[in-house]
């Protein structure tokens, strides 16, 4: 079933939910339904909410003069208000309209802090990382708009957690896991329980994928792929929370940029050759000079400090 299929079965229940004669059979019958798949859960917690903002744009708008519209015909406008509030989550534009009052939260470069919201949930965010939350009774939504940040999320069937970040979205399912988006690349681990990721255009939901824990997304150019990590890998993603780098079999390049995420002074690398030297180790990342050390006594490679930057050459 596709996902313009699930969508539309979502609405209708949804719009059944409404009516006066809802009763327990009908109810069991949308529990099968939201059982068989978590796309079915999914679709039917992002319209239900979306059906509540139909009745909150109504009451700001001033009622206009209008013949009298058979029932069916209110309702299909209703859920075709549905459909365009759902899109305009996804882009924004709903914020446009109700202003709730979001939180932004950030860090310099070097820094680290720990959110903690009244459902129990945490954020840890990394170094030069900036995201926005909105936790309310009705919805928890968080814009990781960029750096790195580890979930722990307080699971709720009701009010489902969702981060969107980097054209996609990612909805908990009960878990832990670690989102990190830079230039054009995103990348999702799970540590505990299931996440459910896809794109945040409702037209491109065929990028989409359930990552339990130890697997790892990475969406490049509209593409995901997804790989299974073993532990001491997931424990080297991790290892910021404590305020470390981990390297195994890592090129000197890609260790560069590593430690010039988290420093003012950055490491630039003189030829491909240097770079693709491979090390391992584990270093603070506030100490790039114990980097540079290794690298001068391990690989016998020049330093040169040069204001800022620190040039590393053979």
């Amino acid at each position: 079933m596709s996902a313009r299929d699930v969508n539309a079965l979502a609405a209708e229940w949804v719009e059944r939910t409404d009516r006066e004669d809802w009763n327990e059979a009908a109810q069991a019958e949308l529990d099968a339904w939201l059982e068989e798949a978590p796309a079915h859960r999914i679709a039917y917690w992002r319209l239900n909410g979306a059906w509540g903002h139909t009745d909150l744009l109504g009451a700001l708008r001033a009622p206009a003069p209008q013949a009298a519209r058979p029932p069916f015909a209110s309702t299909a406008v209703k859920i075709a208000a549905v459909f365009a509030i759902v899109a305009a989550i996804a882009g924004g534009a709903i914020y446009a309209l109700t202003r709730p009052q979001d939180r932004i939260y950030a860090t310099r470069i070097g820094g680290r802090e720990t959110v903690t919201f009244s459902d129990g949930s945490r954020i840890e965010l990394n170094t030069d990382t900036r995201l926005r939350a909105r936790m309310t009774t009705e919805e928890r939504v968080v814009w990781l708009e960029k750096g790195e940040a580890y979930f722990q999320v307080k699971h709720d069937t009701v009010h489902p957690f969702i981060v969107i970040a980097d054209g996609h979205r990612i909805t908990d399912l009960g878990t832990k896991f670690l989102v990190r988006a830079y230039s054009g690349k995103l990348q999702v681990t799970v540590t505990q329980g299931r996440v459910w990721l896809d794109a945040a255009e409702r037209q491109t939901h065929e990028q989409s994928a359930m990552l339990s824990a130890g697997e790892v997304a990475t969406a490049v150019a509209g593409k995901v792929s997804v790989t299974k990590d073993f532990a001491p890998a997931v424990a080297a993603e991790l290892a910021w929370r404590n305020g470390l780098l981990i390297f195994k079999h890592t090129t000197l390049a890609a260790a560069a940029a590593e430690f010039n995420r988290y420093s003012k002074r950055k490491l630039v690398i003189a030829d491909d050759g240097t770079g693709n030297l491979t090390i391992d180790g584990t270093f603070p990342t506030a100490d790039i000079d114990a980097f540079t050390d290794a690298a001068q006594t391990v690989f016998r490679l020049k330093v040169e400090h040069r204001g800022n930057e620190i040039l590393i050459s053979r």
